[in-house]
């Protein structure tokens, strides 16, 4: 488990790094305003529909039935396994085609602040990027046959792999058609070529590379479309598709009510986010993600002892390394701003600004860590609904908070509803688990 620890620490990493690479040219270029406000809203749907299909957790529900058909009979568990990917590709393809021709209407709904300008612009974003999902769910089905190989080195490329192409995208695409007698809403000096990236960086990292690896070692795909397992995973799975927790809703939250806020919010907000996220993947996700399999094979061994033992070594590490990390961060969160962000067109004031963003998001920081943990010792069990069901409520509370309280108040005060309803969540996950095991 160390080892696919470090290698998805050092994915991680890379990525995160990449990420700021990114968002730093991004901000260079765009500081924090119209263009790039647009820019991050543009997600918003499509990281919903990959939600919705549980695409972020194909792994998690797919891991525990798969391996353990594998161990039964093989030859069944590739017919189950070809059933699972199959739906998942028809199902995404459908959502995508409906979102794209819709497009206009649910740019209404994501930056509901914005300008009909803006709006518009948004819609264009958005038809560039939604068929990023179309590569991104059957991708995840395969990475999770090869995270039950123990093969993490391929699925730790794949972020790297996206960020890079949407990087290129963006510097190169307007060099690359100088000249050429593009529509008006293809005009590439304004952040179209990352959108266009976006989708790029999807298909050959996301889910060509995974593909051709898993290929090599054996993929046994067929036109199978039903299997006895398909109802379990579909039960297992629902909960996470349905319950909307504000984990996952927490960026989609800044996006939309920072638009109600004013040019810049969106931005800002995402780019103190994107900073705080870098010690919480390279800590917290690097734990879960590597520990994971380890816990459903533990389980499945009926190794209890030693499922608790791994789970508690993995939260001591995480949560031990954070705390110290966290408290650094907030101390220097100016000059790291403007270190990493300030230049171009975003400038001291951007700085000053997004400062006391970061200094709130950093303090949840532990809990998002201890989250991220504890929830696949929650799936490894095979409980995806009380995640789901708790988060939902905490989502339904923080709803009104973020727009009668948050919004008029400005970018901190949406920060802050963030912190403290990420932070109730999981404390309220951590009970739960308490009592169920019995020390609480």
């Amino acid at each position: 488990m160390g080892i696919a620890a470090l290698i998805m620490a050092g994915s991680v990493f890379l990525s995160r790094l990449m990420g700021l690479v990114r968002d730093k040219v991004v901000s260079w270029q765009f500081g924090a305003g119209a263009e790039s406000d647009v820019y991050f809203a543009a997600f918003v749907i499509p990281d919903f529909l990959n939600h919705l299909l549980a695409g972020g957790y194909i792994s998690i529900t797919l891991i525990p039935l798969l391996s353990k058909r594998f161990e039964e009979d093989e030859a069944d568990g590739w017919r189950f396994f070809s059933a699972v990917f199959w739906w998942a590709a028809l199902s995404i393809a459908v959502l995508t085609a409906v979102a794209w021709i819709f497009a206009p209407e649910l740019s209404q709904l994501v930056g509901p602040g914005f300008s009909p300008e803006k709006q518009a612009r948004l819609s264009h974003f958005l038809r560039i990027i939604l068929p990023a999902q179309v590569f991104f769910l059957p991708g995840a089905c395969v990475s999770a046959l090869l995270y039950i190989r123990k093969q993490f080195l391929t699925p730790a490329l794949t972020p790297l792999i996206y960020n890079g192409c949407i990087i290129a995208g963006g510097l190169l695409l307007p060099w690359l058609t100088q000249g050429m007698d593009l529509p008006a809403e293809w005009e590439l000096g304004g952040m179209t070529g990352y959108c266009v990236g976006v989708t790029v960086g999807a298909c050959l990292g996301a889910f060509l590379l995974p593909f051709r690896v898993a290929a090599a070692g054996g993929l046994r795909l067929s036109p199978v479309f039903r299997h006895p397992l398909l109802k379990r995973f579909l039960i297992m799975a629902l909960p996470l598709m349905l319950g909307q927790t504000v984990i996952f809703l927490d960026e989609q939250f800044m996006r939309v009510f920072g638009s109600l806020v004013g040019d810049g919010a969106v931005s800002l907000l995402n780019y103190a986010r994107r900073i705080m996220q870098v010690p919480v993947g390279l800590m917290g996700q690097a734990a879960a993600v590597a520990s994971y399999p380890f816990l459903v094979s533990l389980l499945t061994n009926g190794e209890k002892e030693r499922f608790d033992q791994t789970l508690s070594a993995a939260l001591r590490a995480s949560v031990g390394l954070i705390i110290p990390c966290a408290l650094w961060m907030g101390v220097a969160a100016q000059p790291i701003m403007g270190v990493i962000f300030q230049g171009g067109r975003f400038g001291l004031a951007e700085t000053v600004a997004s400062t006391p963003l970061l200094q709130i998001m950093l303090a949840a920081t532990p809990l998002w860590i201890l989250y991220m943990v504890l929830v696949r010792a929650f799936y490894a069990d095979g409980d995806t609904l009380t995640p789901a069901t708790t988060g939902t409520v905490m989502t339904l509370l923080a709803l009104p908070v973020y727009y009668w309280w948050a919004v008029p108040l400005g970018a901190w005060a949406i920060a802050l509803t963030s912190a403290v309803s990420v932070s109730a969540y999981v404390l309220w996950l951590v009970a739960i688990w308490a009592r169920r095991q019995g020390t609480g």
